[in-house]
């Protein structure tokens, strides 16, 4: 059974390979369009979906965050009022004093009187002074306090903390009107003496934790969930909503937060979705959170849907009635450049299409016409290149031996031996055989720039002995450089040239100076005489020769095979400039690259 489906289904491949591409087309637009109309339905479905939780996520984040900013609001306005006994005379006074009397009393009872009055939800306000004695003063439905439990708690909270710096207590209860239990949250902090700034006693208040009713419930109306506050230790201030579903919204809010400051989760609590987003607080490190069911988020898209499947099918007819047409009228062009293409496969480059159009196809034929002409341009562009590195290659082969200076050299071996036996005679033949062995022994198409260097200096040793005297060299190349790779025998034809064309008429003795530096990623370096230079017409012929690659004519083939090889192994960013004046001599300027290519044969 499994063969005779693999067989079936490669029958049904070949068979629909084999059609031609007009109808391919008809039927991949029968298949993309016509079938997957449950799968579109689907994919709009989602897309209305994701696009309105991504808008009730947004509404909930951003009522969460006018929820938090609301709180740091408040227990900013209680921090700043723990400041007060700070700039309050008799109560710094009386915090000192170890008596409790009636004007103690009296001040303190006004004062925090003052303090429980400034804000509905302060359940209660107190001061304990240096003595550990407690004032304090509650709201009028408060007729009990009880505060002997609560005077280790403040005392070990402010020890804690350095300094006098505010703190904010979590959810707590305090015992009222007899054993009853009311829910606050405190925010405490160490009162200092205004001139010995030493700890005098701790003044706290405490909160209603039905302040955030009044806060939440706004939120809860807009986004129809259910919200949830904790502080930073994560445990629970304040819950609104279903309380069987407290803990489970706990629990998930604090192991899918994962440490973020704003975001949502989705989680299932009682079989049921909810789109849960949160913000902590910067100030207070308190977690605000709001869970809405997904079921209230999503009834106007399931109401939606039939709309959009009749919507679907009608534009599905309309593009099946189009497909047909433009099939043809795509594959007509197409045809004509497959058969254009097969021609350049053979090696026909001779062929142009004719574009009616500016559409994708048009485009595409006219891509077609530029590519031609850029391949013709290319194989061009190669073959002169060819051409002009195996000439690069000749005269390098050239200049290796310089004929002229050979039979000067010989010349002048054989003089000194008729003479004298002199010492020169073997110093001279040493130098001529060093100097061939690196011109043409040598293999290497690379060197480093100090190797470079020595086969001048062995130059300049040689012309040491046929003209005593009459040339002095001069190298200041930073070491740093002295190990750069560089192509062999770009230095000692611009040497030579320098000393036979600047220096050789020059009277009295002629100096060559090479030194270096560095532009950016490419190593300069200067060849310079004080020969006898050159005038502005010619200087300008030379350097426009060496743009040119013209190695023809007035100036030889040394300083153009050099130039030549330089931008050929290097690129046309580098080569040789030359700048010149009559009677003040002539700098040759050799721009590489600081590090060879690797891809450049």
């Amino acid at each position: 059974m499994t063969r005779w489906i693999g067989r079936t289904i490669r029958k049904g491949w070949v068979f629909l390979a084999n059609l031609s591409l007009e109808k391919k087309l008809i039927l991949i637009f029968v298949f993309l369009l016509s079938l997957p109309i449950t799968y579109v339905s689907y994919l709009s479905a989602r897309s209305t979906f994701n696009s309105v939780r991504q808008n009730a996520t947004n509404n909930a984040i951003q009522m969460a965050g006018n929820a938090s900013n609301t709180t740091d609001r408040y227990v900013a306005d209680l921090k700043r009022s723990t400041a007060l006994p700070l700039y309050n005379s008799d109560v710094q006074y009386y915090l000192e004093q170890e008596t409790t009397d009636w004007g103690k009393n009296v001040a303190m009872g006004m004062f925090l009187s003052y303090l429980s009055h400034t804000k509905k939800e302060i359940a209660a306000v107190y001061l304990v002074d240096r003595y550990d004695h407690i004032f304090f003063d509650k709201r009028p439905d408060i007729t009990d306090l009880s505060t002997t439990d609560q005077l280790g708690t403040w005392k070990r909270l402010v020890g804690q903390q350095s300094g006098a710096h505010p703190i904010l207590m979590g959810r707590h209860s305090i015992q009222v009107n007899g054993n009853k239990q009311k829910a606050v949250f405190s925010v405490l902090r160490t009162v200092k003496s205004a001139s010995t700034l030493q700890d005098i006693g701790i003044i706290v208040f405490d909160i209603d934790i039905e302040l955030f009713k009044d806060i939440a419930e706004p939120m809860d109306r807009v986004t129809q969930g259910s919200s949830l506050i904790l502080d930073d230790q994560g445990k629970l201030v304040y819950a609104s909503g279903d309380p069987g579903t407290v803990s489970a919204r706990q629990s998930d809010l604090m192991s899918l937060r994962k440490g973020r400051q704003t975001g949502y989760f989705e989680s299932e609590i009682d079989g049921k979705r909810y789109l849960t987003v949160f913000v902590v607080s910067e100030q207070t490190g308190w977690t605000t959170s709001v869970s809405i069911p997904l079921a209230k988020i999503l009834y106007k898209v399931k109401q939606n849907s039939t709309t959009l499947i009749v919507t679907t099918l009608l534009l599905l007819c309309i593009a099946l009635i189009a497909a047909t047409f433009f099939s043809h009228a795509l594959t007509k062009p197409l045809k004509s450049m497959v058969r254009y293409m097969r021609q350049v496969q053979h090696g026909n480059l001779n062929v142009w299409i004719t574009t009616r159009y500016e559409d994708e196809i048009g485009m595409l034929g006219s891509h077609f016409n530029r590519m031609i002409v850029r391949v013709k341009e290319l194989l061009n562009e190669i073959k002169a290149t060819e051409k002009r590195k195996q000439m690069a290659d000749m005269r390098a082969l050239q200049s290796q031996i310089n004929p002229h200076f050979i039979y000067n050299t010989l010349e002048s071996i054989r003089m000194l031996a008729e003479i004298n036996d002199d010492p020169q005679v073997a110093k001279l033949t040493y130098l001529l055989g060093i100097q061939l062995r690196y011109s043409i022994v040598r293999s290497e198409e690379t060197v480093t720039i100090a190797q470079e260097l020595e086969h001048v200096q062995h130059y300049f040793d040689l012309l040491a002995i046929r003209f005593p005297g009459k040339f002095k060299l001069t190298i200041d190349v930073p070491e740093a450089f002295r190990g750069l790779p560089v192509l062999k025998l770009i230095f000692q034809p611009i040497v030579e040239n320098a000393v036979f064309h600047g220096l050789e008429r020059k009277p009295g003795t002629g100096t060559v100076a090479i030194d270096a530096w560095k532009e950016h990623e490419h190593v300069i370096f200067r060849i310079q005489d004080d020969g006898v230079g050159m005038d502005g017409q010619k200087l300008l012929a030379l350097n426009a020769s060496l743009r040119e690659t013209d190695a023809g004519g007035t100036f030889g083939i040394g300083i153009h095979n050099v130039n030549e090889r330089i931008r050929l192994h290097y690129g046309h960013g580098c080569g040789l400039q030359v700048y010149s004046e009559p009677g003040a001599g002539t700098s040759v300027l050799i721009k590489i690259k600081e590090n060879l290519p690797d891809d450049r044969e």
